[in-house]
């Protein structure tokens, strides 16, 4: 009975579907960020070459979440999966103090691509549980996040401990 009150459900309110993206530079944490979003625990990854995708289903949304790889020769594609995308994940390594300025260049890259036009952008501080590593407000301050005219975008800096 169940089960036939939950198809008749989602016939009459189909799942909403939403197409994520998240990037990163190499080592950043962009698979574990999409495995743990996936499957709810953090698990031992490998640097990605080309992308990963799954689907998380939460109630009925569905989303599609494309990992994109971070080595500098990929990034270059990233703007093959923009088509269709309604948020983007940019997972900033925090103890990566010496790339930041360079992941600052590749989220000004791609703020302006017309497929990103109505994105919204979330900021991920990745490895805020590690001593010593740069505050959500340096990290906010070092990709100049704050009265950018360039950030057409609503973006949101999403951090955990």
């Amino acid at each position: 009975m169940g089960a036939f009150i939950s198809r008749f459900w989602f016939m009459l309110f189909p799942a909403k579907e939403y197409k994520i993206v998240v990037v990163g530079l190499d080592n950043a944490g962009t698979t574990t960020t999409l495995y743990k979003l996936h499957l709810g625990e953090v698990i031992t990854t490998h640097p990605t070459v080309g992308s990963n995708v799954e689907e998380l289903v939460y109630k009925n949304i569905q989303f599609e979440v494309w990992d994109l790889g971070g080595q500098d020769r990929l990034r270059t594609s990233w703007a093959t999966y923009y088509h269709g995308t309604r948020a983007v994940i940019a997972v900033i390594d925090s103890t990566d103090r010496a790339r930041i300025n360079m992941m600052k260049d590749e989220l000004f890259r791609l703020l302006p691509h017309e497929d990103l036009e109505h994105t919204v952008i979330l900021v991920f501080a990745n490895n805020q549980d590690i001593k010593g590593t740069m505050s959500p407000a340096e990290i906010t301050d070092a990709l100049s996040l704050h009265g950018e005219p360039r950030l057409a975008h609503p973006v949101l800096l999403c951090s955990y401990r």
